[in-house]
């Protein structure tokens, strides 16, 4: 596209939405990049004064000029009258198979073009379609078609301080208000290695440190905390549901391979433990370290014909296991299965949120996601095979998403062949698990798994490396590489994927803003919901009011008491 000379090229950004209307088609179209151009060297090589305003208005837009590159991505047809044909539907557009003509008009996107795109919340059924952001220069809702996302494993990925954590929270509390709403059947389980989406977090955006609510407080009884360290839990204050004591005998040897790095285990070492579990079953854990610590490896190594120094080895990695908190031997195990516990809270619609307190080590997130989520995915896979065996709809798994952070240590390529997230991130929908993973090192992750993923939502990346492994699977990334170059490092992001119906630039939402939105919109559907905000309001008036204020200011909020709470 050339730019018109009324236009300023400072105005014009990669990744902003545009409409360019050819003879039959309307296209669609993303800018992804810019550059300046003129019709003879000379005028570069001799260009005019500075001071000389006439000679450079005169030489702007006839022999200096800008030139726009555009990817077109959607089309529409126009009728005879040669305006758009009306789209029932949001995905009635079509990919494009052919490009616009020689001299065809370009204009930015209007909000009609933004909702026909991308839909809108007013669209039924409602929440399917969550407002995530506004495009570069517009002031008009993106929407992220949830029914889509959790069709598929997912990824958000940025630097370290772009703000996935506000992101991931904010889509999560889109998916959790349309199934608030009656129309979405999803639940999601949480892995929160820094506490930040259960009852609370920081603010980072707007220029304060204040705080913002977090999924339970956001959502009330529709999301449950379980937690790892409940003194931790209780010195910030927050309810949980229940505490998670994992014991030796669900540990399997499965679940230590992908510990290999943390634990620095050699591959003999992990042989010896597939002996000891020959030998002694699910109580293998136990038996190791009962041996170890009599100072019998020798005699244990002897009897499973194992080598001793990889075994002796072995029981000292493993010892660093058996000492976390919530590690207990099999025969002090609670009496309630904590996994149990957390599948029906899922089973009934509860969304789980797993925090771990100041048991925030790589190696405790490792081991307790591995065990939880393989536990969980064969629950599922049991579910999934009983429904399918009667298709009883009353049957149907709920659509479950894991959410899961530093998701390079799971899914590299060597970790992704072993551990039961490589697995539910390739089977995507079979058995009704997806992921939703969260890494700032994207290039860590194996490029099979990073192709299967669905809908990704990129922050800004410096190492190009990275940039080229967020980009696997996708048609034209050389354009999308400059528009990633270019984002803001705080919440702008790359919208592309299987949720959207082409790549977008946004500016993300603000958290806190669409969390009072989704509290006043939810207190129609959720009781407890309702009551908290006539409480907060009501507290609100009375903080407003100081011990100066007249008696005709008190008598209106006692009015308002009545109004709310009823006379009595």
């Amino acid at each position: 596209m050339k730019l018109a000379e009324d236009c300023s090229i400072e105005d014009i950004k990669a990744g902003k939405f545009v409409v360019i209307d050819g003879d039959k088609l309307r296209f669609f179209s993303l800018i992804t990049d810019l550059r300046l151009d003129a019709t003879t060297p000379a005028v570069l090589q001799n260009p005019p004064d500075v001071s000389d305003d006439l000679v450079r208005e005169v030489l702007s837009g006839t022999a200096t000029y800008a030139t726009v590159t555009l990817k077109p991505m959607l089309t529409t047809e126009f009728n005879e009258s040669g305006e758009e044909n009306e789209i029932p539907e949001r995905r009635e557009p079509q990919p494009v198979k052919t490009v616009p003509p020689h001299f065809s008009p370009v204009y930015e996107a209007t909000s009609a073009d933004v909702a026909r795109i991308f839909g809108s919340e007013d669209m039924e059924p409602k929440g399917r379609y969550f407002y995530i952001g506004t495009p570069l220069d517009m002031d008009t809702p993106v929407c992220l078609d949830l029914h889509r996302f959790v069709e598929r494993s997912n990824g958000i990925f940025g630097k370290t301080g772009t703000g996935k954590t506000f992101l991931t929270r904010l889509i999560l509390s889109g998916l959790i208000r349309w199934v608030a709403m009656g129309n979405g059947k999803v639940v999601t389980l949480i892995f929160d290695m820094h506490n930040e989406y259960g009852w609370k977090a920081l603010r980072e955006t707007g220029g304060t440190r204040g705080e913002v609510k977090g999924l339970r407080q956001l959502f009330g009884s529709q999301v449950s905390v379980f937690t790892l360290d409940p003194e931790s839990s209780r010195t910030r204050k927050v309810p949980f549901d229940g505490q998670v004591v994992i014991s030796r005998d669900q540990i399997t040897v499965d679940d230590i391979a992908p510990l290999q790095d943390e634990l620095r285990l050699h591959q003999t070492a992990i042989e010896a433990a597939h002996l000891v579990y020959t030998r002694f079953g699910k109580r293998w854990l136990d038996e190791l370290l009962d041996y170890g610590d009599r100072g019998d490896i020798k005699g244990l190594a002897e009897q499973i014909g194992a080598n001793r120094e990889s075994l002796a080895a072995l029981y000292r990695k493993l010892k660093r296991v058996a000492d976390l908190p919530f590690i207990v031997p099999s025969d002090q195990k609670p009496s309630k299965d904590i996994v149990e516990t957390i599948m029906r809270y899922l089973q009934r619609g509860t969304h789980v949120v797993l925090e771990f307190g100041r048991q925030s080590s790589m190696l405790a997130y490792l081991l307790v996601a591995n065990i939880l989520a393989r536990r969980i995915h064969e629950m599922y896979v049991k579910m999934t095979e009983e429904y399918l065996a009667t298709m009883d709809p009353s049957k149907e798994p709920r659509q479950l998403v894991i959410v899961i952070e530093e998701a390079h240590k799971f899914l590299n390529p060597w970790a992704a062949k072993q551990t039961i997230f490589g697995t539910i991130a390739r089977e995507m929908r079979k058995y009704y698990v997806s992921l939703l993973i969260i890494d700032q090192r994207p290039s860590g992750i194996d490029d099979e798994i990073l192709s299967q993923i669905g809908t990704k939502i990129v922050a800004q990346l410096n190492d190009e490396r990275d940039i080229q492994a967020v980009l696997t699977g996708v048609s034209n990334p050389a354009g999308l590489r400059s528009i990633l170059a270019s984002l803001d490092s705080k919440q702008q992001v790359l919208v592309l994927g299987h949720a959207v119906p082409m790549p977008v630039v946004v500016k993300v939402r603000d958290y806190d803003e669409c969390s009072k939105s989704i509290s006043y919109e939810l207190a129609n559907y959720i009781p407890e919901v309702h009551d908290r905000l006539q409480e907060e309001e009501f507290e609100r008036m009375l903080y407003e009011s100081d011990d100066g204020a007249d008696e005709r200011r008190h008598q209106s909020i006692e009015e308002r008491w009545s109004e709310v709470f009823g006379e009595e």
